[in-house]
């Protein structure tokens, strides 16, 4: 009988000292907890198809023409090829400049050393063609046993927030969201050199990127850290 999961090895994991996510083939953070790795899971299908996931990826494909890590870090790219297009995905946990006490999580950490910040940044960029973005945000808190309660941000179409178990998630994006049940949905079509992203956030403050341009900066400031360490 075939299995509904994806082998182990077919993951991709990015991670940010504090906490990490799994990400399967498809586009889908099958498994994430927050704020540290020892905390109770928010996307949890690695292990229940129930538990909560988060899809970023084509609507019309589901396997990616490759896939890769930035050479010498754990941020991923993914290629796509679809019906319509080409588009490249880049998924990260990012880091920054270490700044005011963590509220998130509580360490010690030299005031020049860099930081988690509590964000997964993923953007996506059409190459060429023109390709229909998903993004499908599904938390179920505690272990897949509360579902998100969701609720927008004002009259903001890009913002909502998720709340469960004592936790609070912000999910921004430059694509238009509907709130369907526990989960949060939006679908755009790109076209050749467009971008967009979509950005978790679990922080004290629940910041992130307010536009792609913040998003893409998000995830070069992880890249110059991680060469910077080698």
């Amino acid at each position: 009988m075939l299995s509904p999961f994806p082998p182990i090895a077919d993951y991709a994991f990015v991670s940010d000292c504090h906490t990490g996510a799994l990400i399967a083939p498809d586009g889908t953070v099958d498994w994430l907890c927050v704020p540290r790795f020892d905390s109770a899971s928010v996307f949890g299908s690695l292990l229940d198809r129930e538990a909560g996931q988060f899809r970023f990826g084509p609507f019309d494909s589901s396997y990616p023409a490759a896939r890769r890590y930035l050479s010498g870090t754990n941020v991923v790219e993914t290629t796509w090829r679809t019906r319509g297009g080409w588009a490249i995905v880049t998924d990260a946990l990012t880091m920054g400049p270490a700044g005011e006490p963590d509220e998130a999580s509580e360490h010690t950490r030299p005031p020049t050393d860099s930081d988690a910040e509590h964000l997964l940044v993923r953007t996506v960029e059409c190459t060429k063609g023109s390709v229909e973005m998903e993004l499908v945000c599904e938390p179920v808190f505690d272990y897949g046993n509360i579902p998100a309660k969701w609720s927008k941000v004002g009259d903001d179409r890009h913002t909502a927030v998720a709340e469960g178990a004592d936790l609070t998630v912000r999910l921004t994006t430059d694509f238009a969201l509907g709130i369907e049940g526990s989960a949060v949905r939006a679908r755009h079509v790109l076209n050749e050199g467009e971008r967009g992203f979509c950005a978790l956030s679990w922080g004290h403050k629940l910041n992130a990127p307010k536009d792609v341009s913040e998003a893409v900066s998000c995830l070069n400031t992880i890249l110059h850290y991680c060469v910077e360490a080698i």
